[in-house]
């Protein structure tokens, strides 16, 4: 099985830059030892099963709650496919094998 987690998460209630935070959200997700790919809008993770995932969200709220963050704003967006792996760098492959060599 492959869990691809499209995430943000970051608080609110801070300063107009969210960049401290959600450096240290980063710091759990590559911690996690799971493939991931950070984007200016979010992160791609790539896990073996959906308990994986979920456990990561978790580690990250909890970093944010013990940086005092009182407020969490977090978008989450799932594609589960049973029989298939890698399929953060297959994704794009497969685009690639049609079109050329995109921008990553």
């Amino acid at each position: 099985m492959s869990v691809l987690l499209q995430m943000a998460m970051f608080p609110t209630d801070r300063s107009e830059s969210k960049s401290e935070q959600v450096a240290q959200v980063i710091k759990v997700i590559r911690e996690s030892g799971f493939p991931y790919k950070l984007t200016p809008m979010s992160t791609i993770i790539e896990t073996d099963k959906m308990s994986e995932a979920l456990s990561i969200v978790q580690r990250c709220y909890e970093k944010l709650e013990e940086l005092g963050c009182n407020r969490v704003y977090s978008t989450l967006t799932f594609d589960i496919r049973n029989g298939y792996e890698n399929r953060l760098e297959g994704k794009v492959k497969s685009i690639e094998d049609k079109i050329g060599e995109v921008s990553k």
